[in-house]
């Protein structure tokens, strides 16, 4: 039995050397040592396989010799078990009975870090240019360490990121001597790590690399794009470079892959507006607008509203820059001005397509809009987004456009504006604490201070107090008069203000203030979105 130790403690302790690994772990059945086991049980049958046709062996001996090298390592292995289990009961005071079954539950402990090895394996990402290529592939395998250390920075960058849920990679140079690696998550931007130039610059170079953007060129704004896989899941990126004082600035979108999965209640939506929603959605055209701007969760309630339609029965076709999640069932456009798609040409080839639903990613231009509320018009449920503040800004921004206000009025059926609130983390939230000058203010205003939470940080929410959005918004359904006030272009502001506490539509603060009682968000994060 000792001399099994002793063969198996010679080749542990060799193997962990190659592999750069410390031998001084008590675990018999560490992944590593399991790895190296099996290792040694498939040299056993090596052996056994040339000792049957070797010459130097005499033939009645050869059976010996195979079955020395067959069970050469699960008679070792056994040994070193038993041995453990001895030395535990010998040491502890354990009887061997009681031993040998902890021996045996090291074992199956370790088959199980095993399997979680390779797991872990499994889930390392991999980034690859658009047409599918590895990054390391086009960067070369060779052996050189620091082509090595670059890529692995790029790839733990890009999978921080995406485990901490960010929604932007901005890599921006602080200095001559310093750049600044930040992600956004949940809208708000914290410094992820600061690198050297000289390492920073490699970063960026490896991203515009793999995006397909020129290397050389430093100072230009270049777009691009790359896709990363993880497990079964694939990202998408979209990437953007611009030359800045000290350097050239990168910023990466990271596409929210869980998009098509949204429906109205996971956005945040009360069910009075998931209600106004869904009665408008199920009439067989009209327009539907969706107003906030930039990061205000648009796109996600797009696709919400999009899941609460039979696509299989219904043609739905979109036209998105750039296309953010796959929606089964959907026939999707992605904008390309380099190939001359635009939204307003993909507008029109769609109308050729025989289509119940359009869906347009963003109202940019006269065209554009002219075109989704002639659709509109004609048999055609249209959704759109418009870069604005409000409901009232949307109709104002329209007109402005060129749309007239007859053509308005005839296709416009809902508009929605709004913006997204942290919430608060499950994990970590404690009630808030006031001062007596708070507490009265809170009084006047009619709010239980008691209700109220306030953010505090764990492991959870990587210490930011947050962890994930909720939407609050305000909703329109265009009723016949206001659909007269339109067509006449005449106090159109007044009238919306009117149908905004007439209808029982929640405004955006007091939709904000009631989330903030239930625990959901904080004051502080109501006032940092909506002042």
């Amino acid at each position: 039995m000792i001399v099994c130790e002793m063969l198996w403690n010679v080749y542990c302790h060799t193997g962990f050397a190659l592999v750069g690994l410390s031998p001084d772990v008590d675990l018999i059945v560490s992944p590593v040592r399991l790895v190296m086991f099996i290792g040694w049980f498939y040299l056993c049958f090596y052996c056994a396989q040339r000792i049957q046709f070797s010459p130097l062996i005499r033939t009645q001996h050869r059976g010996l010799f195979i079955l020395a090298c067959l069970v050469a390592g699960p008679l070792i292995f056994v040994g070193l078990v038993v041995t453990k289990a001895v030395r535990r009961s010998i040491s502890t005071g354990m009887g061997l009975g009681e031993s040998l079954s902890n021996s045996v539950s090291d074992l199956l402990s370790g088959l199980a870090n095993l399997k979680n090895l390779s797991e872990r394996h499994q889930t390392q990402i991999l980034l690859m240019d658009v047409s599918g290529r590895d990054i390391r592939e086009i960067y070369g395998r060779g052996n050189n360490k620091q082509k090595r250390r670059l890529l692995d920075l790029t790839e733990s960058v890009v999978n921080t990121a995406i485990e901490q849920r960010a929604s932007d990679i901005l890599i921006d140079p602080r200095s001559e001597s310093t750049f600044t690696v930040r992600f956004r998550i949940d809208g708000t931007l914290t410094t992820y790590k600061e690198l050297k130039a000289e390492k920073a610059v490699a970063l960026v170079n490896s991203l515009k690399a793999i995006s397909n953007m020129d290397i050389a060129e430093r100072r230009r704004p270049q777009d691009g794009a790359f896709l990363a896989r993880i497990g079964s899941m694939n990202v998408s990126f979209r990437a953007a470079s611009a030359g800045v004082i000290n350097g050239e600035k990168l910023s990466i979108r990271i596409l929210n892959q869980n998009a098509s999965t949204h429906t109205l209640k996971d956005i945040g939506l009360t069910r009075k507006q998931q209600k106004l929603i869904r009665d408008i959605i199920n009439k067989p055209s009209g327009m539907i607008l969706i107003c906030g701007p930039t990061g205000s969760g648009k796109t996600s309630t797009l696709y919400a509203m999009l899941n609460e339609l039979d696509r299989f029965t219904r043609n739905v076709v979109t036209v998105e820059d750039p296309i953010e999640a796959v929606l089964p069932d959907a026939s999707q456009i992605e904008v390309n001005p380099k190939a001359d798609i635009t939204f307003s040409k993909a507008l029109r080839s769609i109308l050729r397509q025989d289509p119940d639903v359009i869906c347009v990613g963003e109202i940019r231009d006269e065209e554009t809009a002219e075109i989704a509320f002639r659709a509109a018009q004609t048999g055609h449920l249209v959704f759109a987004t418009l870069h604005c503040d409000s409901n009232t800004a949307a109709i104002l921004r329209l007109l402005d456009l060129g749309v007239s206000p007859a053509l308005l009025a005839g296709g416009l059926q809902l508009i929605a504006s709004q913006r997204l609130l942290r919430r608060l983390c499950d994990h970590c939230k404690t009630p808030a604490k006031f001062a007596p000058a708070q507490i009265k203010d809170l009084a006047m205003k009619k709010i239980d201070y008691k209700t109220l939470h306030a953010s505090t940080g764990c492991e959870k929410c990587n210490s930011t107090g947050y962890c994930g959005r909720t939407a609050i918004a305000d909703i329109t359904v265009v009723t016949p008069e206001f659909r007269e006030s339109i067509a006449r272009n005449k106090n159109i502001m007044g009238d919306l203000q009117k149908m905004g506490t007439s209808t029982g539509t929640s405004q955006m603060k007091k939709q904000g203030l009631k989330k903030a009682v239930s625990g959901i968000t904080t004051l502080s994060e109501l006032k940092r979105i909506l002042g």
